[in-house]
């Protein structure tokens, strides 16, 4: 994120780029992530949320004073103590009751879009880096890297981010060539690796079509059709000769099954962990040295194919996260380099406060 001065809906990027781990994340997917998102002003003696509460809510304190009440003690959080940079008490469901002692500001973001979000830009890491590590690929690497970074394909499970690239298939065009028409039913969509496309739009069938934008390498089309059965509402023309690489929907569909990966329990976890194995925490440094389990090594997910390079095949290891959505990728990714690897289901989170001696600080 280059630009320290933008703006997301009034919220400075500069104070975004303070909060953990919304800091993690591409301006692509921070831009989406604010959309509708504003800072909330809340007033002395309001509750932020209850214990039992399960509001799937990352809550942020940006100015003020919070108490948060638990086991009958009250501790206040001022928004200039760098622990705000973290959500506040982010336990689901709540197993505490916060209230604000002064006039406050705030920002809430839905837990699950930025997990999610989360994993797909560490993931796409992973492969960016796996891809500049291969030689073979580097007449491919440009277009695989800008579709790494669109939007489009994030609901994908992480796990699937290889097979996406593998399902694309090249078609060699020539200027002239009607790539789509207006009016047809679309079963797939196009990524420009070469050349330019013009999109021509007629008002209705028996007028002529304008010319209403050019688009060039990197730009892509027809996506309508992988979510939507919508005819096309625009022709598309090849400008010049070029590549373009189609996505066809039944591939696409495919891409959005959950592949298998090995998981644990917790307590199952704990199982192995008295035999030898050992935690691999794949989130970011600044998640790790907030709290993590004791004894595990912390190899985030974006920079886990550069550190894989330390652990032993002979090991086995156990892969943690928030969630279970970045963990669940590791051992994915881990698994096929030929690693032995499990991921813990669900996430770490939610055993923080009931095994508080397993983990650092406690």
């Amino acid at each position: 994120m280059s630009d320290s001065t933008a703006t997301y809906n009034g919220v400075e990027q500069q104070l975004i780029q303070t909060l953990v781990p919304v800091n993690a994340l591409t301006s692509d997917h921070l831009e989406s992530l604010m959309r509708g998102i504003s800072i909330e002003s809340i007033f002395a003696g309001q509750v932020l949320f209850s214990v039992g509460d399960y509001d799937n809510r990352h809550i942020y304190l940006l100015s003020g004073r919070v108490g948060i009440e638990a086991n009958g003690d009250t501790t206040y959080c001022d928004a200039e103590n760098p622990d705000c940079r973290f959500p506040l008490s982010h336990h689901q469901p709540r197993d505490s009751r916060a209230v604000a002692a002064t006039d406050c500001s705030v920002i809430r973001f839905d837990s699950d879009q930025l997990d999610s979000m989360l994993a797909w830009d560490q993931a796409s890491q992973y492969l960016i880096l796996d891809i500049a590590d291969k030689r073979d690929m580097d007449e491919d690497a440009d277009w695989m890297l800008t579709l790494l970074r669109s939007n489009l394909f994030y609901k994908i499970p992480p796990m699937n981010i290889r097979r996406i690239l593998d399902k694309f298939e090249a078609r060699y065009m020539s200027a002239g060539d009607v790539v789509l028409r207006q009016g047809e039913v679309g079963d797939s969509c196009y990524f420009i690796k070469e050349g330019t496309v013009g999109v021509y739009r007629a008002e209705n069938e028996r007028s002529s079509s304008d010319l209403i934008a050019e688009l060039g390498v990197g730009r892509c089309f027809g996506e309508d059709a992988l979510v939507n059965d919508t005819s096309r509402n625009a022709s598309i023309v090849m400008h010049a000769n070029g590549v373009l690489m189609m996505l066809k929907k039944q591939d696409f569909f495919l891409l959005l099954k959950q592949p298998i990966v090995s998981a644990v329990s917790f307590s199952e976890a704990c199982l192995q962990l008295e035999k030898g194995a050992k935690w691999i925490d794949v989130r970011t440094q600044d998640e790790y040295e907030r709290t993590h389990a004791n004894h595990s090594q912390n190899l985030p997910l974006d920079i886990l194919k550069l550190k894989s390079r330390i652990l032993d095949r002979s090991q086995n290891y156990i892969t943690y996260c928030s969630s279970g959505r970045r963990s669940e990728a590791a051992a994915h990714f881990l698994t096929e380099e030929g690693f032995k690897v499990s991921a813990l289901a669900d996430g770490i989170e939610q055993f923080f406060n009931s095994h508080r001696k397993m983990f650092f600080p406690g």
